[in-house]
């Protein structure tokens, strides 16, 4: 399995690149925010790569943070998601945002990915949630149920899902419901 590749950039374009290590150019093909931490062309690269095997392929996948591959292996685990939809995936929102989306199970974010539906979505709520929750992503992850009620009155008073998550950062586990809702308006400039 080659689960890491170190090398030269030796082309790029919008989800892969070619690295060139010892003069062998590997294709890896990577979402869209591994793509915008590439260096220039020549510059070295390091990114965590995942080996996709089937009969009539193989497709390397790489990613620039340990994280953001172990999401995609998550992601890959789930029936009907294969490599390609879970790039997708990660191509559109960071680790972060469908972290949180996920746990708070954000269905209206998730399924403005292109080609998940609100099934799919459902899914990937159901099998991943308990996964995440305090999973060392980087990030705090919102498990607790007075924030998720507090996300719930934002997105009453009209606030969009993103906004509401983002507002909410600040929150913590002890907060009671209107401390912590007065936190998120202020966060949000109300």
């Amino acid at each position: 399995m080659i689960s890491s590749l170190r090398g030269k950039v030796q082309h790029k374009q919008a989800g892969w690149a070619i690295v060139d290590i010892a003069g062998i150019g590997y294709q890896v093909t990577i979402p869209n925010g591994t793509f915008s931490e590439l260096p220039e062309i020549g510059g070295e690269v390091f990114l965590f790569t995942y080996l996709h095997v089937r009969e009539d392929l193989l497709q390397l996948y790489g990613f620039s943070s340990l994280r953001e591959k172990n999401i995609f292996l998550k992601l890959i685990s789930i029936s009907n998601i294969g490599p390609k939809v879970a790039l997708s995936i990660l191509s559109t929102l960071s680790v972060d945002d469908l972290t949180k989306a996920i746990t708070l199970g954000d269905l209206e974010l998730i399924t403005t990915i292109p080609g998940i539906g609100k099934k799919t979505a459902q899914r990937l709520v159901l099998e991943l949630k308990e996964t995440l929750i305090g999973m060392d992503i980087g990030t705090a992850i919102i498990t607790s149920s007075v924030v998720m009620a507090a996300r719930d009155a934002l997105l009453g008073m009209g606030f969009a899902p993103q906004e509401a998550n983002q507002a909410l950062n600040s929150c913590d586990d002890g907060m009671k419901l209107d401390e912590c809702i007065k936190t998120a308006l202020k966060n949000l400039g109300g």
